[in-house]
Order: C-alpha cells, then structure tokens, then sequence
C-alpha cells in the first residue's frame, strides 16, 4: 500500500487526502493550526459568515423601496437597524469550529490519520521512500515514511514593518473575529479582493468606512466595468475612497488610528485593517533541501498536475500562488494524488476557475476578460446587458449590475463571463459551464430559463450574441 503524507489541512490538504485514501494510499496529514486551515478558521468561512450579516443589512437598506416599513412596539416608526457585532463574531467562530470539527470528522471515519504538529520534509525528500518529521506540541518528533509528500501549508497576511497589527484597533483579517462592538470608523487599507470584501461588509453593518487604495480604482485585478459599478454603489452608500493613494505607515495612539499616506496626508480612524496580501507558509519546511524550488518572495513552483521541482513531492493552495482560492487549493491537491497514484487526472486548467467577489453587490468572473480580449490575446465578441432591464431586477429593486458574455467569434463558444448583482456566486455557474463543456452562444440561448429570473439575462445575452451566416 503506497503511502502519502500531506503536511497541511487546509482544502488543498484535506481533499487530497480524502482522494489519497479513496485509490487505496495510507494517509497522515500533519497539521498545526487545525483542519480545514485558514480558508475555514481565519478566512473563507468567518469572512463570508460576517458578510452574509452584512448582506442582510443591506438588503435592509432597500426595504422601504419596497414598500416594507419598521415599528418597535408602540406602533412608531422604526428608523434605526443597529448590529450586535459580539453577537455576529461569536456565530462566525462557533461555525468556523464547527465546519473544522466536521472535515476532521470526516477524515478520522476514511482511517486517515491526522497529526498535531509542524511537518517537514526530512531524509529522502519523500522522494520514493522518504521521512517527513513532524514536531508535536510537547516538543516532540515523530518519523513518518512517505512514498510521496504534499505541500498544502497556505498562506498567512502580509504585513509590513511600518504597519504592525496590535490584535484590537490595527488588524490584519484574520483578527477581525475579536471585535465586540462595532468600530465607530474602520479604515481599509487595501483595494483588492480582502479588502474590498471588508470594507463593503463594515460599510452595510453601520460603519464609517475609508478605503486607502493605492491604484485609480478598487479591484485593480477585476473587470473594469464591474469595479466601476462596485465603486459607484459604495460612494452612494457614504463610504470614502482615496485613490492613488498608497499607505507610509500606520500607528496608534489610545482609541484612534492614524494612517499616514506617503504624500504626507493622514487619516484618522477607530480602527484599521490591513488587507496587503499573502505571505506563503514555505519557511522551514526543508524544501530548498529536497530540491523543491521557490519562486516570486517564497510561493513553491508546481506545473498543472501540481508537481513540483523535487521528485515526489507535489504541491497545492496558496502556498504555490496563483489563483489563491479554497475551490483551486482542493482541486489542485485531488489532481496531485490521483497523478501520483496512477488515476485519470485532467490538468488543472485556470481558465476553468470561477472566483467571486463578495461585496455588495458581488462580482462573479469565468475565463478570459475583456481586459485579455483588448490586449489581443484572443479573439472574442463581448456583450454587457445591464440587470436594470430584467423584470426579476425591477421586482426586487435591483438597479445595479450586469451580465457580460465572451464568445468566439464564428463558433460562438462562450470563453468567459462576468456577473455583478446580488448572488452573482451562484449566478455564474451556467457560465461556467458554458466555458468548461465549450457550449455556443446559441446553446445557452436555447436553454429554457424561469421567468421572471436574474438569470434569464444570461440567456438574454446570449440570444444577442447570435449570428445569421
């Protein structure tokens, strides 16, 4: 029976092993944090958590549009929605908890064995009978035999030496769960997806908010027209974002927080996030010494079948960059061991990979952008329908958003997509699989929608992409 040991537990660490043990492997996951990693404890799990709060609030904010009224019990009218944030953070750790004692669960049932403990290549490399050591919390190590090893260690908040986070008024995202009322006015330092997402979600739960951006927009990596939509939609809702502007330093002094910009201006706030990036966990891990080559400030080079430099030794999730989401973490960590342990395996194909944003309103993208199609890199026809026209839109009062198609020209083939509306996450999967099972324009316009539905503008679009030869 092959062994495998996969250091890490997060999606790319626990999927792996459920594949592993599934083709017949001995499993160990060595973990220190806890499985399910920071997509489950620190991350994916609590930031959606917080935001399907915020997505409450704001939909709360619609609701006398829709001719939806408050009273408190006298019969006045309610004028103010206020959030209980202890409340909030305490259903965000509770569920974090419980989806990590789930996955573990899981495991334990598949007799994979899970390891408290830090893991690191050791004799071998796992290279066709290699050691990987793992120390324990009591100090401890421990020996295991592994015919071949993963790497799936993730990725931690950057931080830099003039902007230290204190744990309760400058904060990376992972210590936002602490907070127990909410922040009189919350600085956000960072445009991308991180922070984007916070300061959308501390804007629609009651917060002063000032987004710090250092390039001309937010979402610098996202589509143009869906960033300017998101853009326009948090300036109307009061949230204040600087531009071109980049952060010096941060500081605190008491219950206030100073953000100096680096062309001399400062902002004052109750509380900062810092939202500068990742940092990979590749340190100590004795891959330079396995012949495991790192790239771009640390992240490990794998090729699309999730190998990397060293024989036997494979790697997925943030620690190898890219695509840094839990949905490509998994995949990536499933292709690594059905290619070590002789399965059919697909590569990993990015241009398959749906991602969202998940902002008010979300920002859902698929395959190619119209960025790519300007710049010459493929051909392709691209059309935007704007949701204000759907008649499900109007019914709910929804002003803003879109659905924008790419198609070759041609055949037709859809290669990419973007959606921003309200659950663009599930209003993308159509898409996705237009792109994935290379379905034509006319294929997806011919596919029956429900009427009245947001995604009948999918098929909207589409339909406007036909072409009479």
């Amino acid at each position: 029976m092959p062994s495998v040991v996969i250091i890490g537990g997060g999606p790319g660490g626990y999927e792996a092993a459920l594949v592993a043990q599934q083709l017949g492997a001995e499993v160990t996951v060595i973990d220190r944090d806890g499985i399910g990693g920071s997509a489950v404890l620190t991350d994916c799990v609590p930031s959606k958590t917080l935001i399907a709060t915020a997505e409450v609030m704001a939909d709360m904010e619609q609701a006398g549009r829709l001719g939806i009224n408050f009273a408190d019990a006298q019969g006045d009218a309610a004028t103010t929605i206020t959030v209980d944030l202890a409340r909030v953070n305490e259903r965000v750790k509770l569920l974090a908890a419980s989806q990590s004692a789930d996955i573990e669960g899981r495991l334990t049932r598949r007799d994979i064995r899970v390891v408290r403990g830090l893991g690191r290549l050791g004799k071998g490399g796992g290279a066709g009978g290699g050691e990987v050591i793992a120390t324990l919390p009591d100090g401890t190590e421990q020996t295991f035999h592994a015919d071949s090893v993963l790497i799936a260690t993730g990725a931690r908040p950057r931080v830099l030496p003039t902007a230290q986070p204190d744990g309760e008024r400058i904060l990376t995202w992972e210590q936002v769960y602490d907070l127990t009322e909410l922040p009189e006015h919350m600085i956000v330092v960072g445009s991308g997806v991180t922070g984007a997402e916070f300061a959308s979600a501390y804007l629609s739960l009651g917060c002063q908010v000032t987004l710090v951006s250092s390039r001309d927009r937010v979402l610098p990596g996202e589509d143009a027209d869906a960033a300017a939509v998101l853009q326009d939609v948090l300036e109307r809702r009061g949230m204040n974002i600087l531009g071109n502007s980049r952060m010096e330093s941060v500081t605190r002094n008491g219950d206030a927080v100073a953000v100096t910009l680096v062309d001399g201006r400062t902002v004052t706030g109750s509380h900062c996030i810092l939202a500068l990036g990742s940092i990979p966990n590749t340190e100590g891990l004795g891959l330079e010494e396995a012949g495991v080559q790192l790239v771009d400030g640390g992240f490990i080079r794998i090729d699309k079948v999730s190998r990397t430099t060293a024989p036997g030794v494979y790697a997925a999730g943030d620690c190898t960059g890219g695509f840094m989401l839990a949905s490509v973490a998994a995949m990536a960590g499933r292709i690594a061991m059905r290619h070590f342990l002789g399965d059919a395996v697909q590569p990993l194909d990015l241009k398959q990979v749906s991602s969202n944003v998940f902002t008010s309103p979300e920002i859902a993208t698929i395959g190619w952008s119209q960025a790519a199609v300007e710049r010459g890199e493929i051909e392709a026809d691209v059309i935007k329908l704007d949701l204000a026209g759907n008649p499900r839109a109007k019914m709910q009062g929804i002003t803003d958003g879109f659905v924008k198609l790419i198609a070759r020209p041609g055949s037709g083939v859809v290669v990419g997509g973007v959606v921003v509306g309200p659950r663009a996450s599930e209003l993308i999967h159509p898409i996705s699989l237009a792109v994935t099972a290379n379905l034509t324009v006319d294929q997806v316009a011919n596919t029956f929608t429900v009427y009245p539905s947001l995604s009948g503008s999918t098929a909207e679009a589409a339909r406007r992409l036909h072409r009479v030869e």
